[in-house]
């Protein structure tokens, strides 16, 4: 028999029940639609990660301080600091993979100036700092070298900053005081928005690090060294070359353990996205037991469906229809009935996306390949739990099938 005979043989009887039909197709629906908002959900969170780690600049590379080690025991990654100034020039002048090199000497403060003040924090670094974390200036300028080497008192302030101190105006020209230190403001930066950890990147003000290193902080030693690329392929030879410049800038022997910490991007996408996979898959195994549960009423309205249709089977087998021609029967309307429910649920799951994503700003991102694979696993549920009714119904034996009532 031609499949699409079959099909529509499969089609007709599923219509003649329609109710019935519909109430065996729900435990799919809800099943397909459940898992689609679910993985639209962990690939939307996923897709929102890569854009924070993203915003963090443009082939990131971090170089923070190591671990101290005291008889034994390690105090943990960032308790040994030994970066300093010098080993950002020394990365900057000597380095052939990197593009950019920043300190930076983040300290925070209570800000003064327009109409009211703003606990920020004040970062110092270089102009290199601009590239490496690709931020933009939308009103003003950024500072320059001749300001960096003047230690001019100059600040660029991150739109929160900006929009709390002077409200509805433009800052840029206007004097600030950190610390009881006076600042002229010469910039507003671009929003950049959170960082995967909920940090606001723009609760900041930027100056040179050789002003905040003199007149705020006093600090020898930098928190943190960035650097970036010129491209994403250097990233990994980049490290090496971190490392190596580092080493023998701090004069480590070889059988020395670094004294400093070296990350990039990958890395930290790897440790924020982790969290979200796994969490993914556990809300995809949940919702995957609703098409557990349709695929079992599939298989009871199937059964109750082979009861029912004892004669019309006894009839069909006595006329020359083969076992195998009953059984890809049931088969077929065992599947078409779970695609047709794995189709609306595609539906409703879309809708549901959309309308979570909307109540809740929640970022929702359905990829084309979850489509087909809730399809191709609508219609494996068909197979697998069709099966057996299926299969019971070729094997009847055709005077008892005409004798049944």
């Amino acid at each position: 028999m031609k499949s699409s005979r079959l099909i529509k043989i499969a089609t007709q009887s599923i219509l003649k029940n329609k109710m019935r039909s519909l109430l065996t197709m729900l435990g799919i629906i809800i099943g397909v639609g459940a898992v689609i908002v679910m993985v639209a959900i962990g690939q939307g969170a996923q897709s929102m990660i890569q854009q924070q780690i993203n915003s963090l600049g443009t082939n990131l590379i971090v170089i923070s301080p190591g671990s101290s080690n005291s008889g034994g025991v390690s105090g943990g990654a960032g308790t040994y600091n030994r970066l300093t100034v010098d080993d950002a020039d020394k990365l900057r002048n000597e380095s052939i993979f990197l593009s950019g090199v920043s300190p930076e000497i983040a300290t925070r403060g209570q800000v003064i100036g327009g109409q009211g003040n703003w606990r920020a924090t004040i970062n110092g670094v270089s102009t290199d700092y601009q590239f490496i974390r690709d931020w933009d200036v939308i009103s003003g300028r950024f500072f320059d070298q001749s300001d960096m080497r003047s230690n001019r008192k100059v600040a660029v302030l991150g739109m929160t900053v900006a929009d709390n101190l002077f409200p509805g105006e433009d800052p840029v020209g206007q004097r600030i005081q950190l610390r009881n230190v006076p600042f002229d403001i010469i910039g507003v930066l671009a929003e950049k928005g959170q960082t995967a950890s909920g940090t606001d990147q723009d609760d900041v003000i930027l100056a040179p690090y050789t002003t905040v290193q003199t007149r705020l902080s006093g600090r020898q030693f930098v928190p943190q060294i960035l650097a970036s690329t010129a491209i994403p392929s250097d990233i990994e030879a980049a490290q090496e070359e971190i490392k190596a410049i580092m080493r023998e800038s701090h004069g480590l022997a070889q059988w020395e353990d670094d004294d400093f910490t070296v990350r990039n991007q990958s890395d930290l996408a790897e440790t924020a996205q982790g969290t979200t996979e796994v969490m993914t898959m556990l809300l995809l195994a949940i919702a995957s037991i609703s098409l557990l549960v349709g695929g079992i009423g599939i298989m009871n309205i199937m059964l109750v469906s082979v009861t029912e249709r004892t004669r019309e089977i006894g009839i069909r087998l006595a006329i020359g229809a083969r076992g195998s021609d009953v059984l890809t029967q049931f088969l077929v309307e065992s599947i078409v009935m779970s695609i047709l429910g794995g189709a609306i649920g595609i539906m409703i799951g879309f809708g549901g996306s959309y309308i979570l994503g909307e109540a809740t700003g929640w970022s929702t991102t359905i990829q084309p390949a979850t489509i087909f694979v809730a399809l191709g696993f609508s219609a494996a549920v068909g197979i697998f739990f069709g099966l057996y009714p299926a299969r019971k119904a070729s094997v009847l034996d055709p005077i008892d099938a005409l004798r049944y009532e």
